[in-house]
């Protein structure tokens, strides 16, 4: 299958967003329970073939690998999330708003307009050392179902994982997310996105994500790696 993706998904300004990229690759294996693993950043604005086999999924750039999926369960220890209010109030210390590495990022990117960035803005706030902020996905985010197509929950579950840890991995990429869909939301339901660390190996910093309803149900959760990209 070819695919192609567009500028309006980019993450650093001239590749796409991982989190967006994965679920992309994550939809051919069903969305949920899955793993992606980013091997290169995903070229904007031109074809990628994504191929599926037995045993996976990958997505390729001529000659050069992407991506790589595969199934898996994906168990994630999830603190409780803070209440919707909480969340709202906790976007105004996003510390992307001082200061964004990249502020055109589809997901967080301050510069991005609402209706055309996610414009998820997670600051501290939550358990421990957690970041949240709250998320009411738009109509041009459904699928044919009317639900939240794959690719956007997995994009929602990949930069606030980053900016709970945003001070000791410095600018860094995502490397790898695995995550589990219990229910794919509504169009303009408001939910709660929440990010906390989980442990860190040198320049791999690894991290939890969540989504949850108003009520605290549990929408979505993932756990990624981010690699700092220092020496």
């Amino acid at each position: 299958m070819i695919l192609r993706i567009d500028h309006r998904f980019c993450g650093p300004p001239d590749s796409g967003n991982g989190g967006y990229a994965a679920g992309l690759v994550a939809r051919a294996l069903g969305g949920s329970e899955v793993e992606v693993t980013l091997r290169a950043p995903p070229p904007l604005d031109v074809d990628i073939e994504l191929r599926t086999e037995a045993d996976g999924a990958s997505l390729w750039d001529g000659a050069t690998l992407i991506a790589s999926a595969r199934r898996m369960t994906v168990t994630v220890e999830i603190p409780a999330p803070p209440s919707f209010a909480e969340a709202q109030a906790a976007e105004a210390r996003f510390a992307g708003l001082k200061h964004h590495l990249f502020p055109g990022c589809f997901v967080c990117g301050p510069e991005r307009v609402a209706g055309d960035g996610m414009r998820i803005f997670a600051g501290p706030g939550g358990a421990g050392d957690a970041v949240s902020a709250t998320w009411t996905p738009a109509a041009e985010l459904a699928d044919s179902e009317g639900r939240v197509a794959v690719e956007y929950l997995w994009a929602a579950l990949d930069c606030p994982g980053y900016f709970a840890v945003r001070e000791a991995a410095g600018l860094a990429l995502l490397g790898r997310i695995a995550a589990v869909l219990h229910r794919r939301p509504a169009i303009g339901e408001r939910l709660i996105v929440t990010g906390w660390p989980i442990d860190r190996d040198d320049r791999k910093h690894r991290v939890g994500t969540a989504l949850h309803d108003e009520q605290g149900g549990l929408v979505a959760a993932a756990q990624a790696t981010w690699i700092s990209l220092r020496n």
